[in-house]
């Protein structure tokens, strides 16, 4: 199967995957994720990016966000990147990179993946055996989708219409969201997110991916490229 060019569907929402390089700490201290959190949002709102869901670990972070522009994904990690890894070296008395590489990012099949995803990201710490509980975790978005927590590592956050769907007031709908984590995610599920999201490739049903693949067949030509391979479903 080849690797689909990178491919950016203003409106579709992406799995987005940081990591430090060499899988080095990225974060040290509570001002460390403070300082992230800040670039980052400040990025998202310059370049429109609404992001549904997030968690930052040790040495990596997840997003699950929507751009509003072809841009915006590479512009928010462009800007939110070069700010935090400025400052961490500056704390830290180290230079060179931080981060390994570019970010990984797939478009999802939001009827079949987005809440799926969702649970994915949020579940990290658990899995890392970090919490026992997702909601024990302070850097993530699941205070905010499971039980509507305020404050500032929450509030930039905006829901996705999948996730409005699950109920018609907020009260119902986050009853039903906390009902997704009473069962555990399939190995299935973790295995297709995982190797997906790390080759590039779209996460969805067959018809899914086989829309992605026109569109990207149309953008490639466009830019003078050829055809790109067929890529397996």
């Amino acid at each position: 199967m080849a690797r689909l060019p990178r491919y950016v569907i203003p409106g579709q929402p992406q799995h987005i995957i940081q990591r430090g390089n060499n899988k080095q700490v990225i974060f040290v201290a509570k001002e460390d994720y403070e300082y992230f959190r800040d670039v980052l949002v400040l990025a998202a709102q310059e370049y429109d990016l609404a992001i549904h869901a997030y968690v930052w670990m040790i040495n990596h972070v997840h997003l699950l966000a929507t751009p509003g522009q072809v841009g915006s994904i590479s512009k928010v990690f462009q800007s939110a990147g070069r700010r935090y890894v400025r400052y961490f070296n500056d704390k830290y008395g180290r230079s060179g990179t931080l981060w390994e590489g570019r970010y990984r990012a797939t478009v999802v099949d939001t009827e079949q993946y987005l809440l799926t995803l969702m649970r994915y990201i949020e579940l990290n710490p658990v899995r890392a055996g970090m919490v026992a509980l997702p909601g024990s975790y302070p850097w993530s978005s699941y205070a905010f989708n499971a039980w509507g927590g305020t404050g500032v590592n929450t509030q930039w956050l905006k829901p996705h219409m999948q996730y409005m769907r699950l109920g018609r007031c907020d009260q119902s709908r986050r009853a039903a969201y906390r009902a997704l984590f009473h069962e555990a995610l399939s190995g299935q599920d973790l295995q297709v997110i995982r190797e997906l999201t790390h080759k590039g490739w779209a996460i969805g049903s067959d018809r899914f991916k086989q829309q992605i693949m026109a569109l990207t067949s149309r953008q490639t030509e466009s830019k003078g490229l050829g055809r790109p391979k067929k890529y397996g479903v």
